[in-house]
C-alpha cells in the first residue's frame, strides 16, 4: 500500500464558523478509509477541498508525493481523484454509455465513435460486475445500479481514489450489499476509497481505518484491529452514548386519530388508530406505501376512499385536507426535508415560524419580535447549532436542518406528529437527540407516528408497530412482542 493523497494542517473558515481546524488526512491505494463525524463536524467541507470545490485557507496537499493545488473539480479528476456525491450526477434520459463518456466522446472525423465507447463501457461494466447493455437508459436502472455506473465513470477517468459520500442512504439492504461488495473489489484492484457514512455497520464491515472528525478537528484515527462501535461513537460525540433507546413510562391514553379503509393510489384499504402519548411505528420495505399513506392522511395527496378523523375533547372531527389537518394540530415531517420540509434559501427564524404565522401575527402584519422569540426558544429547546436565528438554513448540517423542521411543527403545539424517516442521513449523536425528543413529546401526551427503514430504531422506539407490504397493512404487533424476524416475515409476505 502507498500513500496517494496527503493533506496536512488543513484549515477552512466561513463567516462565523471554523469548518476545519488543522486537519490531517492520508489516503492509501488499496485501502478503505472511513470518514465519520457528527453533522457539522467538517466532513463535507473536507471532501469539497479534495474535490477542488473549496480552496483551503491554509495547509498543504500532496498527490503522489508532489505538492499540489486543487483549484477546481477538473484538477482533481486529472489527478485521479473522483467524488461520487449523495445526489448522483446522472442524466436519466441518456444511456449508460452516454452518461459515462459525456464530454469525452472519441470521434471519427466529424462523428462520434459510438462503437468505441459502447465497447469501452461494456468493459468497464464487466470490471465492476454490472452485466448490462451499455445502451440501457439510466431511468431503467435501480438506485444501486446508478451508483455502480458512477463508479464506472470514475474508473473511466482513471481514478486512483474514489470518494463516496453517503452512497447507501437511498439503497435497500440488498442494494447496499451489492455496493459494499463492489468496494471490496475496488480495494483489491488497488483503488483507494474514502467512504463517508453514518451507518456504523457498513463502516465496521469494510473500513481498513477510520478517521474521526469533531467540531472541525480530527480527534482520532483507528486502524482495523482497533475498531469498535463504542469507540467510534464516543470519539464522534465526545462522550459515551449508552442506552441510545431510553425506555419510557406507560402514559398511553385515549384514541386521538382513527384511519378507516383509506386508499390512495396503490395504497389500499389501510386502517389503524393512534393513542395519546403513543409512538406508533410504521415498518416495511422501501416502496411499501408508508409515506404515501401519511401524505393521504394529512391531505397532501388525493384519497380514493376511506376516512380520517381526530378526536378533540371527545368530539370526532373529520380531516379532508391539509388545512383541516393543521387546524386539528397535526404536524408532518416529510421524508425529504430539503425538498418538502424546508425553504433552504430562507433563514432559521422564518422556517420555524412558517407553520405558526397565526400565533405571531399582529393584525395583518408579522410581529417580528414574537417571531424572533419563537425561533430562539426552539433553538434553545432543541439545541439547534446555528450562529443565530438569521442563519440561512442551507448552511446548517443535516441534523440541524432536521431539528429546524421539528421546531417548525413544535411551534404549532401539535397533538399528533408524523415523523417520516426523521433520522435519515444524520449522525448517531443527532439521532440520540431526536429519539430523546420523541420520548419527551410522547411523555407530554403528543401522539407520534414514526416511519423508519431501520429496524433497530423501529424496535427501540415504538410502543406498537404496523407493518406494510405493497400498499397494504400486513400486520400489527406490540413493541414488546416484535422482533426483526417477525417484522421482515410480514414485510416480504405475499
Amino acid at each position: 500500500m502507498s500513500v496517494f493523497l496527503s493533506m496536512r494542517q488543513i484549515r477552512k473558515e466561513f463567516p462565523g464558523v471554523v469548518a476545519l481546524n488543522n486537519v490531517d488526512l492520508q489516503l492509501e491505494l488499496g485501502k478503505v478509509t472511513a470518514l465519520v463525524g457528527e453533522n457539522g463536524a467538517g466532513k463535507s467541507t473536507l471532501i469539497k477541498i479534495i474535490a477542488g470545490v473549496y480552496s483551503p485557507d491554509s495547509g498543504e496537499i500532496e498527490v503522489d508525493g508532489v505538492k499540489t493545488r486543487i483549484s477546481k473539480s477538473k484538477d482533481a479528476m486529472q489527478l485521479g481523484i473522483n467524488v461520487i456525491y449523495q445526489e448522483l450526477n446522472i442524466f436519466n434520459k441518456l444511456t449508460i454509455a452516454e452518461n459515462i463518456f459525456m464530454g469525452r466522446e472519441k470521434r471519427k472525423g466529424l462523428f462520434i465513435d459510438t462503437k468505441y465507447y459502447l465497447k469501452k463501457t461494456a468493459e468497464l461494466l464487466h470490471t465492476i460486475g454490472l452485466n448490462m447493455d451499455p445502451g440501457t437508459k439510466m431511468r431503467d436502472l435501480s438506485a444501486a445500479q446508478k451508483q455502480m455506473v458512477e463508479v464506472a465513470r470514475a474508473l473511466a477517468f482513471n481514478a486512483k481514489v474514489i470518494i463516496m459520500d453517503e452512497p447507501t442512504s437511498s439503497l435497500t439492504d440488498t442494494e447496499t450489499g451489492i455496493l459494499l461488495e463492489l468496494i471490496k473489489k475496488l480495494r483489491q484492484n488497488n483503488v483507494g476509497i474514502l467512504y463517508v457514512s453514518h451507518r456504523m455497520d457498513e463502516i465496521m464491515e469494510i473500513a481498513d481505518q477510520v478517521v474521526v472528525l469533531r467540531d472541525g478537528e480530527r480527534v482520532g484515527l483507528l486502524e482495523r484491529e482497533e475498531l469498535s462501535l463504542n469507540k467510534i461513537i464516543s470519539m464522534m460525540v465526545g462522550r459515551e452514548v449508552s442506552d441510545i433507546f431510553t425506555p419510557r413510562g406507560s402514559g398511553i391514553g385515549d384514541v386521538v386519530l382513527e384511519v378507516r379503509n383509506l386508499s390512495s393510489g396503490f395504497v389500499r384499504d389501510v386502517s389503524f388508530s393512534l393513542r395519546r402519548g403513543e409512538i406508533l411505528g410504521f415498518s416495511g420495505l422501501v416502496g411499501a406505501g408508508r409515506s404515501e399513506i401519511m401524505r393521504a392522511l394529512f391531505g397532501m395527496d388525493r384519497r380514493d376512499a376511506g376516512s380520517v378523523c381526530v378526536f378533540i375533547d371527545g368530539k370526532k372531527i373529520p380531516i379532508h385536507s391539509a388545512a383541516d389537518a393543521l387546524r386539528s394540530r397535526i404536524g408532518f415531517l416529510p421524508e425529504d426535508r430539503k425538498e418538502q420540509g424546508l425553504v433552504l434559501k430562507m433563514n432559521v427564524m422564518k422556517n420555524i415560524s412558517l407553520a405558526a404565522l397565526k400565533a405571531i401575527r399582529k393584525r395583518v402584519f408579522i410581529d417580528r419580535k414574537k417571531e424572533r422569540e419563537l425561533a430562539q426558544s426552539h433553538i434553545r429547546a432543541l439545541g439547534i447549532r446555528t450562529p443565530s436565528e438569521s442563519q440561512v438554513v442551507r448552511n446548517l448540517s443535516g441534523g440541524n436542518q432536521q431539528k429546524v423542521v421539528i421546531a417548525k411543527w413544535m411551534s404549532t403545539d401539535p397533538q399528533i406528529l408524523i415523523l417520516d424517516e426523521p433520522t435519515r442521513g444524520i449522525d448517531v449523536g443527532a439521532k440520540k437527540e431526536i429519539y430523546d425528543l420523541m420520548n419527551q413529546l410522547a411523555s407530554q401526551g403528543v401522539a407520534l407516528i414514526f416511519i423508519s427503514s431501520e429496524l433497530p430504531e423501529i424496535l427501540g422506539m415504538s410502543d406498537r408497530i404496523v407493518v406494510m407490504h405493497e400498499g397494504t397493512v400486513k400486520g400489527e404487533m406490540s413493541g414488546t412482542e416484535a422482533t426483526q424476524e417477525k417484522i421482515m416475515r410480514m414485510a416480504i409476505a405475499n
